[in-house]
């Protein structure tokens, strides 16, 4: 089955590229505008510093604070979402790519509710997407009919062009960084390329596998320094994840840490988390093209100025 052109994605067609159109004028008009959705894109510089357990515990922890939460990982080459959780995917992502299903045809079910779009793992091919593919990928979960208000988007580390796209996409951008100084360099890479080439203005800094507080806020102190000299950039301190041992417990177990240890210090620091996320400001009309759920973005916007 010859695979589907995500280069440009007009509204009227579905991931295979048929034409929708007809169907879409049959069904009945909405009441009401569908909410905004917020979408953070959580990434890292270098890999290794916990990412995609942070993209884990954070979805879970804002689906048991009541939030309809979506958990993609967009990981394309060397996805683990669904090993974290346990999950045994009949569909991901590749298959959408090679045309063999749509993408409502990937969502699986994990634990209290929360909705996972799974990747693959081990296809090189997937790696080796284009640019426009990125882009098409992104515009396609504007045709996914989830009643969903928040998104997480578990990147791969590095710079490379999927995860530049995804977090331009985003409207919040989590970058992961842990006392190392690699971490610490390549994050301050990562920030510098999404402020430069993709207009990313601002960034939560999350610090992870820290001894302490203490310890948290003055390595994001040192990031922010370097930053704050060379970058057109604002960080802020969204919080910082202790070196707990129930953390590692629990990802033996395939399980996150807020639903197998909830008492743990790992568990209190994520659902703290989930909190101050939940607190921000809810998304108000899109910064561009290239943005997740582009039309449950400018649909709201064009209502309240009607």
């Amino acid at each position: 089955m010859p695979s589907p052109d995500f280069s440009a994605a007009p509204t009227g067609l579905d991931m295979n590229g048929h034409d929708n159109t007809a169907a879409d004028s049959a069904r009945p008009a909405a009441t009401a505008a569908p909410s905004p959705v917020r979408v953070i894109a959580v990434a890292s510089g270098k890999g290794g510093v916990g990412k995609t357990s942070v993209s884990v515990n954070l979805a879970m922890s804002l689906v048991n604070a009541g939030r309809r939460t979506l958990l993609l990982d967009t990981d394309l080459g060397l996805a683990n979402v669904d090993v974290m959780l346990g999950l045994s995917p009949r569909f991901t992502l590749a298959d959408v790519i090679a045309g063999r299903c749509d993408l409502a045809d990937t969502i699986l079910e994990g634990p209290n509710g929360l909705w996972v779009v799974p990747a693959a793992s081990g296809k090189r091919h997937m790696t080796e997407l284009t640019p426009a593919q990125h882009v098409g990928l992104v515009h396609a979960f504007s045709q996914l009919d989830l009643p969903i208000d928040t998104m997480v988007v578990d990147n791969a580390a590095g710079i490379a062009d999927g995860v530049l796209t995804f977090c331009q996409a985003a409207q919040d951008v989590i970058v992961v960084v842990c006392d190392e100084p690699a971490s610490v360099t390549d994050a301050y890479a990562l920030i510098k390329v999404l402020s430069r080439e993709r207009g990313v203005s601002r960034v939560q800094v999350l610090c992870n596998q820290v001894n302490s507080p203490q310890e948290g806020r003055q390595l994001f102190e040192k990031l922010e320094r370097v930053s704050a000299r060379f970058l057109d950039v604002t960080l802020s301190h969204l919080g910082s994840i202790p070196r707990d041992e129930w953390l590692r417990r629990a990802i033996q177990r395939q399980e996150a840490v807020v639903e197998a240890f909830p008492s743990s210090p790992s568990a209190l620091a994520f659902r703290d988390i989930a909190r101050r996320t939940s607190q921000w400001q809810a998304p108000q009309g899109s910064r561009g093209h290239v943005e997740f759920f582009l039309e449950r973005l400018v649909t709201p916007a064009r209502s309240a100025a009607a």
